[in-house]
């Protein structure tokens, strides 16, 4: 089968979309054509507020590239500009195509530039109600969707690679808490790096924070950007993986710590709702210091268990199945 993905996320960021994407995209190339539109494909230029994603400005060889390809699926996965200019041109074309919804964008735009929530979701209601399905990643952000009018959902989960996350044995076990993921506001950072803890914090990833926070919490150790097995032993040393947004569809970082037996601590919100079971692979609690307190008692066995759910294999079937039941 011939499949188009269409996204406005992909390499050289660091992201959970991007994640999500690449490893789609390799199980889906194991038995199909897969072609990828991108941005390094693209002249690009950087969000301010964003630099690490690119906006492409010359999207109209997009057209040319669905003509040429003759794609069977078409798959738009971001609502920037190529995701934009191809959703445009499967309407005048009548071709189908399916979305995905990775971002919480109204929230997200809320808390960075101050775009009042309901004009961010007219504008998600006129992108996603275009298409055959959108897939979705937990059940209370599916319901969320649905109470802003978006229709045609279908849940779509997140894997785990576990040839890289797994537990790596090591002398220095439980010696911090940890974050991993963009160093930036919408993520809340703050409200774990501000409490008094009994083991020092450690902070992985980059962001447009990363220096005023290195400034204001010297205590911390920040180390910038990990990958693979480096990133996994690091996890695997933590004593809790201290996940603090309230604006995330899923949290990706949560079951990959809990695949290296590392559980996970933050707030009562969607996203985290469906990932984490209090006491059996980490703890929510609006007191972000209570659910640090009771996290870290749970059984690392108790979490690799509970990661064994989620498989790129099933994302990949699922993705497939879902598509094609949508456009008989």
């Amino acid at each position: 089968m011939k499949i188009l993905l269409v996204t406005d996320a992909w390499k050289p960021q660091v992201n959970g979309v991007v994640t999500t994407l690449e490893n789609l995209v390799k199980k889906l190339s194991l038995n199909n054509e897969v072609k990828i539109i991108e941005p390094n494909s693209f002249v690009s230029v950087p969000i301010p507020f964003y630099k690490e994603i690119k906006l492409s400005l010359n999207v109209f060889k997009i057209k040319k590239i669905i003509k040429e390809f003759r794609p069977e699926l078409i798959h738009i996965a971001t609502e920037g500009p190529l995701g934009l200019y191809t959703r445009k041109v499967c309407l005048v074309k009548k071709l189908n195509f399916s979305t995905s919804y990775h971002t919480n964008f109204p929230l997200y735009l809320k808390k960075m530039l101050g775009i009042p929530v309901h004009l961010t979701n007219r504008f998600e209601r006129w992108f996603h109600n275009a298409a055959s399905i959108t897939f979705v990643n937990t059940p209370s952000h599916k319901k969320e969707l649905e109470e802003i009018g978006i229709k045609k959902l279908a849940l779509w989960s997140r894997g785990i690679d576990e040839s890289i996350f797994f537990p790596t044995p090591s002398n220095n076990n439980n010696s911090y808490y940890l974050y991993v993921g963009r160093v930036s506001k919408e993520k809340n950072l703050e409200s774990f790096l501000s409490l008094e803890l009994d083991k020092k914090k450690v902070v992985v990833g980059d962001g447009p924070s990363l220096k005023s926070l290195k400034k204001k919490y010297p205590e911390v150790e920040f180390l910038g950007y990990k990958f693979g097995r480096e990133l996994a032993e690091i996890y695997s040393n933590a004593c809790v993986k201290v996940f603090p947004s309230k604006t995330d569809t899923f949290g990706i970082v949560m079951i990959e710590a809990n695949a290296c037996g590392t559980p996970v601590a933050g707030y009562p919100v969607t996203g985290p709702i469906d990932v984490v079971r209090n006491g059996v692979n980490g703890f929510l609690d609006n007191d972000l210091k209570q659910a640090i307190e009771q996290a870290k008692k749970i059984d690392p066995k108790s979490c690799i268990a509970y990661s064994k759910k989620y498989s790129w294999d099933e994302v990949a079937s699922n993705f497939i199945s879902t598509i094609t039941t949508a456009n008989p």
